[in-house]
């Protein structure tokens, strides 16, 4: 879509709106409600009206502009779930400039590559990762410093980091920049690993979450006096968008906590009456007794299985099945609340948003019961994303001619007018309800000297849904099975992200090939995986 009739979509649709603005406004009409509740599990509960919240993400606003923070800069949060992490990505909303949210289970080596690839001015972190930034301290105009770890004392060691507090960011909320809203200016960028070698930096802009908090909270069922669980990591659009910002564009309420709990699943939604929830694995296989909550409603991601529908009859809930991903901002497929739950439904087209499949061959349209990639189009920086930041090549290939965007996720198409999920593109998986990007990890396990070829795969897992195994030829001059099998996972160990080093390694003569230009069978290799122990 040429950028003018982006400008005109975004004009009409948001014009003389965007996040700040939309923040403003449900204050002013809901000033004394709840909107953020802090549970970190040590008794210390804390919750900020809509009034409160939006004079303090003004406070913190006037002390980023005060610190030279503003339209088009970037500013790095690295932190676990936090009231003070959330009121940063506000704050930077306010002055104008794009929140960079990464994961706090980066690796050094993975930290380094974001921020090299987003270039932010300025970072806030916590004190258990304040080293890993001070690495950066030449790149970075300065670094802020929470007194906390999401709620929990600093050790001694990180205590002393030498940094600027983020309590030294507040200022005089009077005194928080007022600017003309722009609904096409960048918001926030989430790294996400597709079906690339390296994590792509994916834009979302203001349009994107007024668009979000509009239409899930329809989606949702999601009312003014509900609660929202917010245990994803905050970095995650998940968190972001698919709970924090359904809060906000209906004037309810969103419960945080620092990191996904099973063991306190159901103590935290009785104790604050929480209606909507995100439904894993590994909450299911661990959650314990199961009280009846007929107020709860459940997502389930990415088409289940049998797990979803059998937890959510055995607490009472109702549940949706939602298709997304960090690319197009809100579910593209949804099942609808539904006590027909047909397992693998990924459900049927949502408002706003074409979607088709297409034979990955001869990319014509599939027909009702046939197998493709699911291919999406919408408004791009309004219903999905603006694109790839800095990227032209992966915007290429993301996108075809005429404005669809590849997914990379196969489907079907039921004649009952749902789609179906049916597989993953080859080089993706879902750990734990992470992306992972298999060429990222077959790249550094090809760089080990012995290793003649590689393959990496999922392997079905009870708890994660999936895990990476790999696939390995020994090469030339290699050492043992077993000392090799040492050196991948030790390189993998200290380069990747917990969630990504493979579970297992597996030895083979020869890697399975297609008969088509001699690619990888890795159908085959995932059937192997598997079976093997």
């Amino acid at each position: 879509m040429p950028h003018t009739d982006l400008e005109l979509a975004a004009r009409y649709e948001f014009g003389g709106q965007d996040i700040p603005a939309l923040l403003a406004r449900t204050a002013q009409g809901r000033g004394n409600h709840p909107f953020m509740i802090w549970e970190p599990g040590s008794g210390r509960d804390r919750t900020w009206t809509y009034g409160a919240f939006w004079r303090e993400v003004q406070a913190v606003a006037a002390g980023l502009a005060g610190r030279g923070v503003g339209v088009g800069d970037r500013l790095l949060i690295h932190g676990d779930n936090s009231p003070e992490m959330v009121i940063a990505w506000y704050a930077s909303a306010v002055v104008g400039a794009t929140a960079v949210t990464t994961g706090t289970h980066s690796t050094q080596t993975e930290l380094d590559y974001f921020i090299e690839q987003a270039e932010p001015v300025a970072a806030i972190t916590q004190p258990r990762y304040a080293h890993l930034l001070k690495a950066h301290a030449s790149r970075l105009a300065w670094i802020a410093v929470t007194d906390n770890d999401a709620g929990d004392p600093p050790a001694p060691a990180d205590a002393d980091h030498g940094q600027a507090t983020f309590e030294a960011l507040y200022g005089d909320p009077a005194q928080a920049p007022r600017r003309k809203p722009d609904p096409l200016l960048p918001i926030g960028i989430v790294f996400t690993s597709g079906t690339t070698s390296r994590p792509k930096a994916v834009v979302h802009t203001h349009a994107n979450i007024l668009w979000a908090a509009r239409l899930l909270p329809l989606q949702f069922d999601f009312k003014p006096e509900d609660v929202h669980l917010a245990q994803m990591p905050f970095y995650h659009l998940n968190a972001q968008t698919w709970t924090i910002a359904v809060a906000l564009g209906a004037g309810g309420a969103f419960l945080l906590l620092p990191r996904f709990t099973v063991t306190r699943y159901w103590e935290v939604v009785a104790k604050h009456g929480v209606t909507h929830s995100a439904v894993m694995p590994l909450l299911v296989n661990g959650v314990g007794p199961r009280p009846p909550l007929d107020q709860l409603r459940l997502k389930v991601f990415t088409g289940s299985g049998d797990y979803a529908e059998a937890f959510a009859r055995s607490c009472g809930a109702r549940l949706m099945g939602c298709y997304g991903m960090s690319e197009l901002v809100a579910p593209v497929l949804t099942t609808g609340f539904s006590d027909i739950w047909a397992p693998n439904t990924l459900g049927r087209p949502t408002p706003g948003y074409q979607v088709m499949a297409v034979d990955q061959d001869s990319g014509r349209p599939c027909g009702f019961g046939e197998i493709g990639e699911l291919l999406v189009r919408a408004t791009r920086g309004v219903r999905i994303f603006s694109g790839y930041f800095r990227n032209d090549e992966a915007n290429a290939k993301a996108f075809t001619e005429d404005g669809w965007f590849r997914t990379g996720d196969i489907v079907r198409l039921g004649e009952d007018g749902d789609f179906y999920y049916q597989d993953r593109g080859a080089d993706r998986l879902k750990v734990g309800g992470e992306n992972v990007s298999a060429l990222e990890i077959e790249r550094l396990i090809a760089s080990v000297p012995g290793v003649g070829e590689v393959a990496v795969v999922a392997k079905p897992d009870p708890a994660l849904f999936e895990v990476a195994v790999a696939f390995v030829v020994r090469g030339e001059g290699a050492p043992q099975e077993g000392a090799l099998r040492e050196t991948v996972l030790a390189l993998c160990g200290e380069r990747l992200s917990r969630f990504k080093v493979p579970r297992r390694v597996y030895f083979l003569a020869a890697l399975p090939k297609l008969a088509i230009a001699g690619k990888i069978a890795k159908p085959e290799l995932r059937k192997m995986a598997a079976a093997l122990d």
